[in-house]
Formats: C-alpha cells, structure tokens, sequence
C-alpha cells in the first residue's frame, strides 16, 4: 500500500484481527470523482448508511481492476486520502443497468436514496467515466453491484 494512512489503519485493523494477517493488502479508494461526493460518500460508509457501490464493468475492464470478491477488504478513504474506514466485501452482482431496483439504491445511501437519485447520479457519472474511453453508458450495460459492510473505522 502506498498510502501512509491507509496502511496505519490496516496495521490498527490487523492488531485487533490477527485471523485477517495472511490477507492480501486491501485496495485503497475514494468514491466518485470529485471531492464534495467523495467526501460525503465516505461518511455515509462510516456512519453505516451506504453498504453498496456501484461500478461499470467496462469502466473496470478499461482500468484494468480486478472485480470485487467477496471476503476483499478495502479501505475506504476521503479526496484527500485520508483513511476514513475499512469494509469487507459481502456481495458482487453483474447486471444489467436498467435492473437496478428501489431496495439496491437505498442500499447505495446517497441523496434521498431513491431509485430516481441513483439513476440520476450513476448516469451522470457513468457517461463522464466513459467518455475518457470514448464509450457511453446505456441502459443494458453491465453494472458491478458491490456490497459491504465497515469491519473497523476510527
């Protein structure tokens, strides 16, 4: 791990959960792509609202990431990169984008959690992701749901 504060907060984590030692080095992110939402998106998680995300898979794909696993951890931090809290994944599902449904957008957290808000900002998000691929979303591409929960936070 390259981030200081991700990696002391991996260490405090492991001190407390030796069983989780021979894990691989979490993934170390922020969300969205500007600070304001990266920022309140992290609190959600750490306050226990958001418990989901949701990636493009092409987005993966064109990044070359890996998927999420269940059992990953990942540490979850604010713009700045400063460690704000650890989740395990506990669900991956690939599908479609229209599929989304009202009960996996309150899962997400953000807004008034409503399907209208998760379409509304994923859309948003998904066509500025893309466009650097020179892509555009549509409501039959593959999304990656990913689901957590916070295992240690500060």
């Amino acid at each position: 791990m390259e981030n200081s504060s991700a990696r002391n907060m991996w260490g405090d984590y492991l001190d407390k959960h030796l069983e989780d030692a021979f894990h691989e080095a979490p993934k170390t992110i922020h969300f969205c792509d500007n600070e304001n939402d990266a920022n309140e998106c992290a609190n959600l998680v750490k306050s226990g609202i958001k418990k989901a995300t949701t990636d493009s898979l092409i987005g993966i794909q064109n990044r070359k990431e890996r998927l999420p696993k269940i059992g990953d951890f990942t540490v979850i931090t604010n713009w700045e990169g400063e460690a704000q809290c650890i989740v395990e994944t506990t669900k991956v599902i690939l599908k479609p984008y229209f599929s989304i449904d009202e009960a996996y957008a309150n899962k997400e957290g953000e807004g008034d959690k409503s399907l209208a808000h998760w379409k509304k900002v994923h859309w948003d998000y998904y066509t500025r992701e893309l466009g650097a691929f020179n892509r555009k979303p549509s409501e039959s591409m593959i999304v990656v749901c990913h689901e957590f929960n916070v295992v240690f936070k500060r």
